[in-house]
Order: C-alpha cells, then structure tokens, then sequence
C-alpha cells in the first residue's frame, strides 16, 4: 500500500511522503511524531515509521533512504554510531560522509544513568556509582542496548571496576517492573523518564562523568530538501522547542497516563501554538485499528506462505528424488530454521531495507522446512507396490509426479503448510519491529507502554488469527486431498 502511495504521488508530481523513523522506546516515538506533525502543518506530506528497534536498525535506515528523519541523541552518535572516534564538536562533517545533516537541536538532554529503588539504596548507602564496588550481590537488569553499546555496560564496568556478575538484559519498561518487585536493585535510566520522580528512585551519581552528553537532535538526510522544498524549515520550528521538564511530562502522560504517543504530540503542538493549529488526528477505535491490522498481519502472512509453497514443494521434490542432494537440501532448511526469528528478522535489514520486505523474507525463509521436509516424507513414504503400478502402466515421470505422487502425498504436504502457516502467524508479530506493521505493533507498544489492554489488543486477535488457520486447513484438505487418502472421521458416541 505505501508503496502504491509513492508511484501515485510520483506520478502526480507531487513529493513523496517525508519517512520520520524512530526507536522503540516511547521518548523516541513521541518525537517522532512531533516531527511528522510539524511537516504535516507545512502542508508537507509525512509519515512516521515507529518503534524501529534499536540504534543501528534506525540509523542504517537513514543512510539507506528508507526514512529521511530521525530523533537521535549526541552520545549516542559518538559512542554508538562512530565508535568513540568523533568528538561531539565533529558530529556535523563525520555525519556528511554519509549524506546525513545534523538537524535542529531539541532543546533538551536525555543522558544515561544508573538508579536504585530509594529505600534501597539509602539502607545499601549507595549515592554514587562508585559505591556499587561494595556491593557485588547486587542483581542488575540493564536494556540490552546498554549492554552491547560502546558507552553501556562494560565500559562502565571498566571504568568503575565494578564486581556485579548477576546482568540481566531485558527491555527498558520492563525493568522497572523487575526494580518494582525487588528482583532488580539497579537499572539504566534514561534522565526523562517519568518513572524516577514518580516511583522515588534514586539516580546515582556518575562521579568519574563516565557518560558522555546526550543533547537530542533530528538527523535530516542531505537530499531531504532538494526533494521535499520547505522540509527543513518545517522542522526547524522543533528547534529548542522541548526542555527537560517538558520532555519528562510528555513522556509522563505516555507511559503513566496510557495516552497515544500521536495525541500526546498533537496537543504539545496546538498549545505550543496557543491552542490552534496542529494535526487534529483523531484515534481510530478499536474495531478499526483490528481490522487495519488484520489486513497488514494476513498480507504478510499470505505472501511469505506462497513463496514458501512455490519453493518448498519443488525442493522437497528434489529431496526425494536425489537422495544426496536430499541431504543438503533438509540440513540447510533445518540450519535457516535453527536462526532465532528476531536475528533472521534483523539480518533481511541490509538487504531489504525496512516495512514488509524483510519481514515477508523472513517468514518465507522459516516457511520452507515443514513444506520441504513433509513433501520429502509423503513422497518417500508412498508404498513401492504404488509405484511400480505407475511404472507398469508406463506413465511419464512428470505425469506419475503430478498425477500419482503428489496426490498420494498430499495429506503429508498439507500438513507441512499448515505447520508454516501457523508458525508464519505468530513470527509476523514481529514484523513490527521493522515496521511492518500487523498484530505485533500493538504487542509492542502495550510493552512499551505498560499498557495491558494494548498488549491483548495485538496478542489475542493473533492467537486467534492461528487458530482460525488451523481450523482452515479443514477444508483445504478436503479441497486438494483425494477423498480416499482423507482420514475418515471418528463416530459419533
């Protein structure tokens, strides 16, 4: 569908819609909707690809041209994007080489640190990082960006000396579930979260000034404006727009309050604006946010499981048939298949950039093994007296496979697509982290924003989307098995 948009602007001269992309975190999507509403009262076409995963997945979407703006914050780009190598000061000509502009800046910071519960850490006597070298039993549940970053964890590990072996990685929001419960007594935070003052958390002191400055700007790809005149313009009116206190409310009202990250950004701009203007986006209810997801999860779901069925069934053919090549064939379905669904997922990226691509190459890729390795095993299963019936009426071996084979290993082919089907189902859920859309956005964002009624939103029409596949092959089965190889059904009692 968005990609019909494009050739229809295309071909109507208009500018194709300006991508905002962000991370999965909800400062980032809040932004990120903040930048799609200032284009769109510029008049400017704009869209907001949300909740992109981490770091690299959203700034090599930016280099790719799959999204044309992003929040980001200084360290980060630093640290994480040049590895320690640029200063700050250099951001601008290293961010050029790779046709990126150093957008507006926002007007706040939003640094890492390390907190506590603050009945904890005054019984601990713990004020600042430092003082965590006496307490090794300390159990720490850091994002797993943290983890891996260059300015995260184990740097901060060597630079304090600390001793704490017992580091769990988990997502954000759902650490300060784990800090909340006591099975966590020390988190990363990011300095705007509403959870510190709200919970009474105490943020400890970085008294070596291990982290760097993370003032949060937008990074504009350099052709944005020759493509879309008055783009940057548009966005310059976020500069020096957010202080702190206002960031923290923001996010305040988005994970404390459950209130959309669209509408919170809708109502900062209109009373940024004095009470008028702004993007007026009313949320669609509930049946119409399912529906809309159906569609996006069953599109996936359809496109995958047919080139899985075009390249399957062949393969498991030739499995059959060539005993050998058979070999390879299940061993390097098996391997594909053995990959964990979010790496696979994560691996299409640099191929296929971000939306359904990768998602759909992905699902194809775990659809192939049930499809392959069934259709090897109806056909190798089919009863030698069968064949030489065939041979012995002197059939063709393409009409034997078509006419014979393939029908008598039918009910053993289904079987295998139902399995891909279903296993296809509930992996598109993750579709969303590259912004896919379907029954996984709503999933992550009911995480994200501790929102249960979110998290079933997504979740409980996908299980149900399985079910109701599964009880389809019913009648696909009596639609392409042969009445005599259907398994005959149990009595009535």
């Amino acid at each position: 569908m968005k990609a019909l948009l494009l050739v229809a602007l295309a071909a109507a001269g208009g500018p194709a819609p300006v991508r905002v992309g962000s991370k999965a975190f909800t400062e980032s999507v809040i932004l990120g909707e903040l930048a799609r509403d200032v284009l769109a009262r510029q008049g400017l076409p704009a869209e907001h690809v949300h909740g992109l995963g981490g770091t690299r997945v959203v700034w090599d979407a930016l280099v790719r041209g799959d999204v044309d703006v992003y929040p980001e914050y200084t360290g980060t780009l630093a640290e994480e994007i040049f590895g320690g190598r640029v200063s700050a000061a250099a951001l601008g000509p290293a961010l050029a080489a790779s046709g990126i502009e150093l957008g507006p800046s926002l007007g706040f910071e939003d640094g890492y640190a390390l907190g506590m519960r603050e009945d904890v850490a005054e019984r601990l006597g713990v004020r600042r990082i430092s003082d965590l070298r006496a307490h090794p039993e300390l159990r720490l549940g850091f994002s797993n960006e943290f983890l891996d970053r260059g300015d995260g964890w184990r740097a901060l590990q060597r630079a304090y000396g600390l001793p704490q072996r017992d580091v769990r990685g988990l997502e954000h929001e759902l650490a300060y579930r784990g800090l909340r419960a006591g099975s966590l007594e020390v988190m990363d935070l990011y300095s705007t979260d509403p959870e510190i003052q709200a919970e009474h958390l105490r943020v400890l002191e970085d008294d070596l000034h291990h982290f760097p400055e993370y003032r949060a700007v937008l990074l504009v790809r350099s052709d944005l404006e020759r493509r879309v005149p008055g783009a940057r313009a548009a966005l310059e009116q976020l500069r020096g727009a957010i202080d702190a206190r206002t960031m923290i409310a923001l996010n305040a009202r988005a994970r404390l309050d459950h209130v959309p990250e669209s509408r919170v950004a809708a109502d900062f701009l209109r009373s940024a604006a004095g009470g008028t203007g702004g993007t007026d986006r009313s949320e669609p209810g509930w049946a119409r946010r399912v529906v809309a997801r159906l569609g996006e999860h069953l599109t996936l779901v359809a496109v995958a499981l047919g080139l899985s069925l075009g390249v399957a069934v062949p393969l498991g053919v030739l499995a059959a048939r060539h005993r050998r090549t058979g070999q390879v064939v299940l061993a390097a379905v098996g391997v594909v298949q053995t990959i964990p669904s979010l790496a696979l997922l994560v691996l299409m990226i640099p191929l296929l950039g971000i939306g359904t691509r990768p998602a759909i190459a992905a699902l194809f890729l775990y659809g192939l093994l049930p499809i392959v390795r069934n259709t090897h095993s109806g056909l190798t299963g089919i009863a030698p007296d069968l064949r030489e019936s065939a041979d012995a009426l002197g059939l063709p071996p393409v009409f034997r496979l078509l006419r014979v084979e393939l029908p008598l290993a039918s009910p053993s082919i289904v079987a295998g697509v139902k399995t891909s089907a279903v296993i296809a189902v509930g992996t598109a859920t993750l579709g969303a982290l590259v912004g896919a859309g379907g029954f996984g956005q709503p999933i992550l964002t009911g995480i994200r924003l501790a929102d249960t009624g979110l998290l079933l939103e997504g979740a409980l029409p996908a299980a149900a989307l399985a079910l109701a596949v599964e009880a389809g092959f019913g009648g696909l089965e009596r639609l392409v098995v042969p009445r005599g190889l259907r398994l005959p059904a149990e009595p009535p009692r």
